[in-house]
């Protein structure tokens, strides 16, 4: 008999409740409340990166806190089991990931097992466990640091992934959190289209998934949620934002390297229309980014299309996730540090999405988009999926 479990799945970069500890935690963590309220499911999957912020060293210590009051609050109360998995340590550089996942199980759901990787065989979970630490020795979740020398000529930062395995009702699964490499210049992001860093993104991608699906483990139905730090082709958006304007490149004195480009609108008293740094992406007309949802840049979002022959995702009906401005006053704002992008976001195996029930009545019965949106949730929204898993009581 077919049947079907409730389940809400959540990526949140919370480098910002780090950054700014106890200015945005407790209202951060008021609107999952809410949504975990709104949509009721029976499972929940929270997938964290850059836990312990930029600082980590001097913030890590306020992760225990944070994933403590998450686990023990009221709200989460009916929930009487939870594997919780955080790579905290920072002194093992060669392993330090900064990613965080939490599972919750609520006390409706009564047949559910996890995977052990070291006696490679599902056990059924039946208490709350926690893990912190370098989690290399915890036997339940696997965890990889990206390998130094795909990327020699980057910055070697804490990106990686990290999987679990679940059989929910004799459904299999795979759920695996997510970091990918960010942009590091907005002016090299120029170059050229992919930029370099899309291409780094790219290789990065077909590593995890080709470490998820080789014949080590039974290949099963994956959900691949994090920060990938997808950015929108920037070097086509530039050239469709500035087609009217006057370009002026300004070089450093000493060298040939550009500092800024600056657009200039032609007429208009040459009003400066966008200026691009290497950590500045000034737009003057930022309302683009947040009307119709950022419909329009949806074009330039080209990274996951890449991967269509493994990959699927539902339809984005939300504007860009990154990078919002952490001033509690402005939470729909844009910084101007980055172009606005989907860097956050839910992916799936084409047989993960065979798995979304899609429910005929009016009501929607997958739902894709931002917690928070109206709120100051640090400088990532975090997205969320929320749907019905087929599952069968039977095999």
């Amino acid at each position: 008999m077919e049947t079907f479990t409730d389940v809400l799945l959540v990526t949140a970069n919370v480098g910002s409740l780090f950054d700014n500890v106890g200015e945005i935690q407790s209202e951060w963590l008021k609107q999952l409340y809410k949504t975990i309220q709104s949509y009721k499911p029976q499972f929940i999957a929270l997938h964290f990166q850059e836990v312990g912020g930029k600082d980590y060293m001097l913030n890590m210590g306020h992760a225990e806190d944070f994933f403590w009051t998450l686990e023990s609050s009221e709200e989460m109360k009916d929930f009487d089991r939870s594997c919780i998995y955080v790579d905290n340590q920072f002194k093992v550089e060669d392993t330090f990931t900064a990613l965080g996942s939490m599972y919750f199980i609520h006390k409706t759901l009564k047949n559910i097992q996890q995977y052990d990787f070291h006696v490679k065989n599902f056990k059924a979970v039946l208490e709350k466990n926690r893990y912190m630490g370098s989690l290399d020795r915890v036997t339940t979740v696997e965890k990889e640091k990206f390998p130094k020398n795909f990327w020699p000529d980057f910055k070697w930062s804490r990106k990686g992934f990290m999987r679990t395995r679940w059989i929910i009702h004799n459904q299999g699964l795979d759920l695996v959190n997510v970091h990918l490499f960010h942009d590091a210049s907005n002016l090299i992001a120029c170059n050229s289209s992919p930029s370099i860093y899309s291409a780094n993104r790219n290789n990065a991608l077909r590593y995890v998934i080709s470490r998820i699906s080789d014949s080590r483990q039974t290949v099963l139905p994956f959900f691949l949620f994090g920060d990938f730090n997808f950015r929108l082709d920037t070097l086509s958006l530039v050239q469709d934002l500035s087609t009217a304007a006057d370009v002026q490149t300004v070089k450093k004195d000493s060298s040939n390297e550009v500092q800024r480009i600056i657009y200039e609108e032609k007429d208009n008293d040459h009003q400066v229309l966008l200026r691009i740094e290497e950590k500045l992406f000034a737009y003057l007309h930022q309302a683009v980014f947040r009307e119709d949802n950022g419909r329009a840049l949806l074009k330039y979002d080209k990274e996951v299309a890449a991967f269509h022959d493994v990959i699927r995702e539902e339809d984005i009906m939300f504007p860009p996730s990154y990078p919002y401005s952490e001033e509690h006053a402005k939470p729909t704002q844009y910084m101007n540090t980055r172009c606005p992008a989907w860097c956050d976001r839910i992916l799936m195996s084409h047989t993960a999405q065979d798995l979304v029930h899609r429910r005929d009545d009016c009501e929607k019965s997958v739902v894709y988009n931002t917690v928070g949106p109206n709120v100051c949730m640090g400088d990532h929204k975090p997205v969320f999926l929320s749907f019905s898993l087929k599952t069968n009581d039977h095999i």
